[in-house]
């Protein structure tokens, strides 16, 4: 089997490798760690290894680093003769991880699941466990991890519909490395279910909560001063600001559309536009200017930005990291990907801040999350453009609804915190027994 997957996976890395190299080329700054993408790691980093023993942790991108920063800040004194290493398979993950993460703590490039490259990696990490952030699990790492005894965990898993099938098409791959596991910790028994019925141990197997709930924690740390930025464009103090965040194709547009006949009702309204991929900014901002918007990229402001008041309609925002910021001073907030694209964004950090949110019908990848704030009347969801527009407008004319809207979301929130802790002890349990 091993065998077959390799051949397999040689083929359609190649396959697909154009378009893979197009992907990371358009996000710029591609070659930074390039080499660590094929474990290529350098004496720099091995130097920085073998002091201590090692615990890996694995985070596919943004959404799964804010998750994994939180687990590493909780089980840090629970493991302190440990040594922390992560890994991200993106350069927005890492360049949220070199931006966070503590200096003690080694950020890599997770490798492409060639034998020889995981070989290296695991040659020049030598963890004593591995920790997998919800997902994306590769067959070389974990049969080699499994050869050498390597303990492996797998943290606020969920499963999707689709996810399930496919994991189940393979289940002469899969199920022998999932019955390896040590310890998984779910976000719902739905998940749990799942889990054990693709071949991971029942006793293995714990529903212990999403712990996104947690990571959406407002941080005390100072961050970027999103009031002293408005009022540098032009945004007047009592503006109602939409932050539509983390926006896929479409969804621009459409509110770029919609944005001059709101603006005829609420004149002081200003949106502030987030793609979740800051390398289309190019892309969105030809939307905007096709439609008229007049719109400023976050990267022109600069400390020597002044614009007279009502100049601007919209700020795009074409950097990394801060859409928590302006989630904080949003009057309301548009959760992207769930109108034209399926999926969903994440609706906990605005939720987490109180503030009043509307989606789409495309919330697969939050199900649960979405069904919780629905069920609690905690946020709206449409349909459609049509409806996108008409919630934006009621919710815009009603401040009280807003009000009530945010402080429900923020208590669902609050009932769904504690699952880190959880999860930190499963693992601890596990790591000194």
């Amino acid at each position: 089997m091993r065998v077959v997957y390799n051949i397999l996976f040689v083929f359609f890395f190649w396959l697909s490798a154009p378009w893979y190299f197009l992907k990371m080329w358009r996000r710029g700054n591609w070659r930074a760690g390039f080499g660590q993408r094929f474990a290529l790691y350098g004496a720099e980093i091995r130097a920085m290894l073998g002091k201590r023993p090692v615990i890996w942790l694995h985070a596919v991108s943004v959404g799964e680093v804010g998750v994994c920063l939180q687990l590493l800040r909780a089980l840090e004194p629970g493991l302190p003769a440990f040594q922390f290493v992560v890994s991200t398979t993106t350069s927005t993950g890492m360049g949220e991880l070199r931006r966070r993460l503590p200096p003690h703590i080694l950020a890599v490039y997770y490798p492409a699941d060639f034998p020889g490259g995981v070989r290296r990696a695991l040659n020049t990490i030598r963890p004593k466990a591995i920790i997998l952030v919800e997902a994306e699990l590769w067959p070389n790492l974990l049969w080699q991890a499994q050869d050498r005894g390597f303990p492996l965990f797998l943290v606020n898993a969920r499963l999707s519909e689709k996810s399930f099938k496919n994991y189940g098409r393979f289940s002469i791959l899969f199920r022998p490395i999932f019955q390896k596991f040590r310890a998984v910790g779910c976000q719902q028994a739905s998940d749990a279910e799942r889990l054990v019925s693709l071949g991971f141990r029942v006793e293995a197997v714990h529903t212990v909560g999403n712990m996104k709930f947690d990571a959406a924690q407002p941080d005390p740390r100072p961050g970027l001063d999103v009031l002293a930025l408005l009022r540098q464009i032009g945004v007047r103090a009592d503006a109602k600001v939409l932050v539509a965040g983390s926006t896929h194709a479409g969804e621009e547009a459409v509110l770029a559309e919609m944005l001059p006949r709101l603006r005829q009702r609420f004149p002081e309204l200003f949106l502030v536009l987030v793609p979740r991929h800051f390398e289309r900014a190019k892309e969105v901002g030809q939307e905007l200017a096709t439609r008229r918007v007049q719109f400023i990229y976050r990267s022109d402001v600069t400390r020597e930005t002044s614009l007279p008041p009502n100049q601007l309609e919209c700020l795009l925002v074409n950097s990394t990291g801060e859409l928590k910021f302006f989630y904080e001073h949003a009057t309301l907030v548009f959760v992207g990907k769930s109108l034209t694209a399926e999926g969903g964004q994440n609706p906990i950090e605005p939720a987490a801040l109180g503030k009043a949110m509307i989606f789409g019908p495309n919330m697969q990848n939050f199900k649960a999350v979405a069904g919780a704030f629905l069920a609690e009347q905690a946020v709206l969801q449409v349909q459609d453009a049509a409806g996108l527009e008409q919630g934006i407008a009621a919710l815009l004319a009603d401040d009280q609804r807003r009000l009530e809207m945010g402080a429900r979301a923020l208590e669902v929130v609050k009932r769904n915190l504690g699952a880190t802790d959880r999860t930190v002890r499963l693992i601890v349990e596990r790591l000194q027994g």
